[in-house]
């Protein structure tokens, strides 16, 4: 008795009860199942099994296999495996995988086609690929704000990490969309602290700016803002001349200003699908306190740490802050702290923000999220979302939309 290897491929029309039909033939003659796999697209079946069984079932096998996928309208090919091939593949387990994830307002063939491109050149092997977004409306007046990602498993070893990065980076700009690729271990499923930058992160202003409209001074702060954001000076200084500049204003219109404040795309639903998986969350902003604790009742952020301005006994700014400046060292290490409180290892860590006084936080947490960001943080960052709002977030960490459809 001599043990064959086969491959089934399964292809047509799909619906319900086709896995349980063929199977239930291999289980009658005792097949073992060394690898399956099935996807559907639009209603259409694609089905491999690969099984273990001894030459005097196969040809039984093959035969009741080829009548019921008559009866079932489906296609059915075989493939004789040999056992060196089978031990090849075996061999192959131990191999790193990494997930790369497309994000776009559209998925285009030309972006999965350059991409491939990369991952093929890096000595790289595609095993799976997933639509992780809602099925696209052909009439683009139904879909303003649609967003399209798909998730691909690569198995294998780069050849150059870093330059397979740089050309991801490089294509994404030439393309318009944005590419992030992860290590697949156990830690990018399990991530369970997300902190974020506040000031053009979760909103689309800077506060300081907008204080200092109303100061009359908007022109003077916003060059430093900036300048600073840019990393060309050094945030602690940006922040200490900018507060300067807000003596003397009232502090009753930063109640008009929280009521007012342009929230990013995609905050809400960020926030809803993160508390519902049991995140905990942060704002660690180079902001302000009072438009912080805003957000937080508003989201039900856990956390908030931002800059505390001096108000004197007028109501009045007095142009100068209260305690330690929130700075990117300091994000860093409240990013640490949070996550020793919350017991969380540091590799379970997100970070997501646009300036330079970010980098640090997005350095040390397990995935930094460089969100619309200057020029010189997206470089620097080994992730970045560009082109969709701040809920593609999510995708990076491996959620469908069919897992958010009420968030």
């Amino acid at each position: 008795m001599k043990t064959e290897l086969i491959l089934l491929n399964i292809s047509g029309p799909d619906r319900s009860g086709i896995t349980a039909e063929l199977t239930d033939i291999l289980a009658r003659y005792d097949a073992k199942i060394l690898d399956i796999g099935q996807a559907d697209i639009h209603h259409t079946l694609a089905m491999g099994i690969l099984i273990k069984t001894d030459d005097t079932k196969s040809g039984n096998i093959l035969k009741e296999l080829l009548f019921k996928t008559r009866d079932l309208q489906i296609q059915v090919n075989f493939d004789i495996v040999s056992e060196e091939a089978y031990n090849d593949w075996v061999s192959r387990q131990g191999k790193g995988r990494y997930i790369v994830t497309i994000l776009g307002r559209e998925i285009t063939a030309r972006q999965i086609s350059e991409v491939s491109k990369i991952i093929t050149a890096q000595g790289l092997n595609i095993e799976t690929i997933l639509r992780l977004t809602g099925r696209m409306p052909l009439n683009e007046s139904e879909r303003p704000m649609a967003k399209g990602c798909i998730e691909m498993s690569v198995r294998g070893t780069p050849q150059d990490k870093e330059g397979m990065q740089a050309d991801f980076m490089r294509l994404a700009n030439e393309l318009n969309f944005d590419i992030s690729i992860q290590e697949d271990n156990m830690y990018r499923r399990s991530r369970r602290l997300i902190c974020f930058d506040m000031d053009s992160t979760l909103i689309r202003t800077e506060v300081i700016d907008e204080l200092a409209d109303r100061a009359g001074v908007g022109e003077e702060v916003r060059a430093i803002t900036e300048s600073a954001m840019r990393g060309e000076i050094d945030f602690r200084e940006s922040f200490r001349r900018r507060v300067e500049l807000l003596k003397g204003l009232d502090i009753s219109v930063m109640k008009d200003i929280a009521e007012n404040l342009p929230i990013t795309e995609g905050v809400e639903r960020l926030m809803k699908v993160l508390k519902r998986s049991g995140y905990k969350t942060a704002i660690l902003s180079g902001g302000f306190t009072y438009f912080g604790e805003y957000l937080k009742q508003r989201f039900g952020f856990d956390y908030v740490y931002a800059n505390e301005l001096e108000v004197g006994e007028d109501g009045k700014l007095t142009g100068r802050y209260v305690g330690d400046i929130v700075d990117g060292q300091r994000k860093k290490e409240l990013l640490r702290l949070i996550a020793q409180v919350e017991n969380i290892d540091i590799a379970q860590t997100i970070a997501v923000g646009d300036g330079a006084n970010d980098l640090p936080m997005l350095s040390t947490a397990g995935l930094g999220i460089a969100f619309h960001a200057k020029p010189k943080v997206k470089a620097e960052a080994s992730q970045s979302i560009s082109t969709i709002g701040i809920d593609g977030v999510l995708y990076f960490l491996g959620f469908k939309d069919s897992y958010m459809e009420n968030a």
